[in-house]
């Protein structure tokens, strides 16, 4: 019973912040980053974001990214094997928010957004055309980079209830 205990904590504490780390990154963009972006010439915002889209792709962003959501489905999993068996459901409503508010999204809409602007810039000069696309780009992809940060933390409010409840017997 003490390895479940301390296996359901383990996995309750790595999905807290990896979710707190990517509900923060998406809100830190929606805030700081796009509106810097935006306040610069838009090819030079096309460059700066074609870049940070390269530079993002790294093993500690991906790994919080995807593993996430699998450490609080493993919260839930451990809880289950336990006598607090009811604070496992907000571990699994936590998991599945993220995986349909996040990566869905993220791979959806994000992705192939970020995917088009590379191409556009790797096709030539963007002088007339740049202020045009990065409008488009920025505002669209900031919609829905700010449901990605909304989604993150309902998914760590829904852990936080898990916590709640574990701790209170349930």
């Amino acid at each position: 019973m003490t390895m479940m205990y301390l296996l359901a904590a383990a996995s309750a504490a790595l999905s807290t912040l990896m979710t707190a780390g990517m509900a923060g990154t998406f809100f830190g963009f929606s805030v700081g980053v796009m509106p810097g972006l935006n306040a610069m010439p838009a090819s030079s915002a096309i460059d700066a974001m074609n870049a940070i889209n390269v530079k993002i792709q790294n093993p500690v962003f991906l790994a919080a990214f995807v593993l996430a959501p699998v450490a609080a489905a493993g919260a839930g999993a451990f809880l289950l094997a336990t006598p607090h068996s009811g604070a496992a459901w907000p571990f699994f409503a936590a998991a599945a928010v993220y995986a349909a508010g996040v990566i869905l999204t993220t791979a959806a809409v994000n992705v192939p957004m970020n995917d088009a602007l590379a191409a556009a810039a790797a096709h030539g000069d963007l002088t007339e055309t740049a202020a045009r696309l990065w409008s488009d780009y920025s505002s669209r992809w900031t919609t829905w980079n700010t449901w990605r940060a909304v989604a993150g933390g309902v998914s760590l409010l829904l852990m936080g209830y898990g916590a709640y409840r574990w701790g209170r017997g349930s």
